[in-house]
């Protein structure tokens, strides 16, 4: 038995969360449709890869957007029947539309096709203003440039 569950009273009280609250949202609901079948594979902690099998698709039948944190991956069969007469139709060729949330900074480098596989190649790139840096301690106030606020003097009357 699956249950959902109200996000509302988050929502209410928190900013900015909304994309959050949809993505898991949207995951409650489950994927009513599981053609093409996909693989996500990740090769390190900045670099994954997205298999999808697209047998009886050709590249030029296939289409890879991507834009700000979302990656759609459709086909679309052109009508060309080649007339056979057949017993049974067991490769689907039917119309597809993938979707995939793509995390903040994670970018496409390439597609490839090759035995019926359809490989996207996905990077993590983090901005340099986006990662963490070292910042050092000294040890008096000159030495940090002399801006560090100076304690005054006083006398007790």
């Amino acid at each position: 038995m699956r249950t959902n569950f109200d996000f509302t009273p988050y929502r209410r009280s928190t900013v900015g969360f909304d994309r959050l609250f949809d993505l898991l949202e949207a995951g409650a609901r489950g994927d009513a449709d599981s053609f093409p079948p996909f693989d996500i594979v990740k090769d390190s902690d900045e670099s994954y890869r997205i298999m999808l099998a697209v047998a009886g698709f050709r590249p030029d039948e296939i289409e890879v957007v991507a834009q700000q944190n979302l990656l759609t991956v459709s086909g679309r069969k052109a009508n060309n029947e080649d007339g056979g007469n057949y017993v049974h139709r067991g490769i689907a060729t039917r119309s597809f539309e993938r979707r995939f949330q793509l995390a903040d900074f994670v970018e496409v480098n390439s597609a490839g096709f090759e035995n019926g596989l359809l490989t996207i190649q996905l990077q993590r790139v983090v901005p340099e203003a986006m990662k963490p840096r070292r910042i050092k301690i000294s040890a008096s106030p000159d030495e940090a440039g002399g801006n560090a606020p100076k304690l005054e003097e006083r006398q007790a009357a």
